[in-house]
């Protein structure tokens, strides 16, 4: 959708393309870049799955604040099956814990900001991100790989008034609508994926989260006294079914997001490391993304061979820094989704979720490409392992072991000067300050 009040081409000023939310502080950054900048200001909402009233309100409210046009871009389905279907391949968590939300959308949001600024043949692209946080890093980044003679510009960054009670104060004397207030001044960023929560009291590490923060799930206390079942159907690693009912990625997630959460599942409160150096305290809501990871990773475990699933695990820690950095444009990780997706061609099969009370566990899974072999596996009568053979296994896999171990005990039980023969005189007398023991005791410690 666009809206536009005057044709690209009626204006002499520059024009920039501003990543707008209709927030607190885009709303500002609007009027920012068009007193102090002189800039012409085309917002550009992208859609991909947050929680809105109407994105239309926020358009309007987006010409309202001066701006010469509007477009609305739905990525929904994109950000589904562009980004996410990776962020699955590689089971996608950040120090292991936190499943990438805001990071996954910011590069789809910059792909469609460098369109928009070709589009209206704007020179600058401008975002609301803070000095402090990782999303001015994942933009700008992104940004530069997609179009490194466009100028971005970060408001916030740039401006002089200070922290965000400054910019509700700043927006209630201009005029700008704000939903924050000084109360309940939380940070929010949300997609199909899940919710991010920061600010306010949730910057004491000691406090206990408000449960005003959540929405997408329920206090696990409050759920239901039974569990509830759930089968997750993939097609080489991307789900595309949901208890037998064949459906699009964007509404599996959404689906699964209601069920999680209404089982209380779902909720991360942890201490981050920022790319930028500082340690955040940051809340999360990603009800279907953890199921999500949960049931593809047990279905790896089924299918893929060991050394592949092993080596797999350290790539994906390394998958998730590239995004987590914004560096989703970037040659290391663009050789990663490769080899990602050569892992996902046998992922084709089901898993079966439990979820109770806030927690979530996989209880069956099934595929026509397991590798799980009954016949090896078992311990009954009908055992195809052949178990003399594991004899010779151990005795190579071990035999330098057992070489290093008996070389060390002849050390040991030889004289004190054969034993000193072995170290040079450094060797010797660092061996004598070190332990104030013979050589045989230090061997032995």
């Amino acid at each position: 959708m666009n809206v536009s009040a005057t044709p690209a081409s009626a204006t002499a000023k520059e024009k920039v393309v501003l990543a707008y939310s209709g927030g607190l502080d885009t709303s500002v950054c609007i009027k920012w870049l068009q007193n102090e900048m002189d800039l012409d200001v085309i917002a550009m909402l992208g859609n991909v799955g947050q929680e809105h009233d109407g994105l239309e309100k926020v358009a309007a409210k987006a010409k309202q604040l001066g701006c010469v046009a509007v477009e609305v871009v739905d990525m929904t389905d994109e950000f589904a099956n562009t980004y996410l279907t990776c962020a699955i391949a590689a089971n996608a968590m950040y120090e292991n814990k936190y499943p990438l939300l805001s990071a996954l959308s910011r590069p789809l949001i910059s792909k469609h900001l460098v369109e928009v600024a070709h589009k209206y043949g704007a020179t600058c692209v401008a975002h609301g991100c803070t000095g402090k946080g990782n999303d001015q890093v994942r933009f700008e980044t992104s940004i530069i790989a997609l179009d490194p003679e466009l100028k971005v510009i970060a408001p916030v960054r740039e401006w002089d008034l200070g922290m965000r009670p400054d910019e509700i104060a700043y927006a209630k004397k201009h005029g700008v609508p704000v939903a924050q207030s000084i109360e309940k001044p939380y940070s929010i960023d949300d997609n199909l994926w899940g919710r991010a929560i920061e600010a306010g009291v949730l910057e004491d590490p000691w406090a206990e989260p408000p449960a005003d923060i959540w929405t997408m799930t329920v206090d696990p206390l409050d759920a239901s006294d039974a569990p509830t079942y759930v089968e997750i159907g993939f097609t080489a690693g991307v789900p595309t079914s949901l208890n037998g009912q064949d459906m699009p990625l964007a509404e599996l997630v959404d689906a699964l997001n209601k069920i999680a959460g209404a089982n209380g599942f779902g909720r991360i409160d942890m201490i981050e490391n920022r790319y930028v150096g500082l340690k955040s305290r940051e809340c999360y809501e990603v009800p279907a993304g953890l199921a999500l990871i949960q049931a593809h990773k047990a279905l790896e475990d089924l299918c893929l061979e060991r050394d592949v699933l092993h080596h797999k695990l350290a790539l994906e820690q390394i998958w998730a820094d590239q995004v987590y950095n914004g560096r989703w444009f970037s040659p290391l990780k663009e050789a990663l989704d490769a080899f990602m997706a050569n892992t996902q061609q046998v992922l084709t099969g089901s898993v079966k979720l439990k979820f109770y009370k806030g927690g979530c566990v996989v209880v069956g899974r099934s595929s026509a490409a397991s590798l799980y072999d009954a016949g090896l596996a078992t311990y009954d009568n009908d055992d195809s392992f052949d178990q003399k053979a594991a004899k010779g296994f151990i005795d190579i896999q071990g035999l330098s072991i057992k070489t290093w171990a008996t070389k060390r005990t002849e050390l040991a039980q030889a004289p004190q000067d054969v034993q000193l023969d072995v170290l040079d005189g450094t060797g010797e007398a660092a061996c004598a300050d070190a332990y104030g023991q013979t050589f045989a005791q230090a061997v032995n410690c």
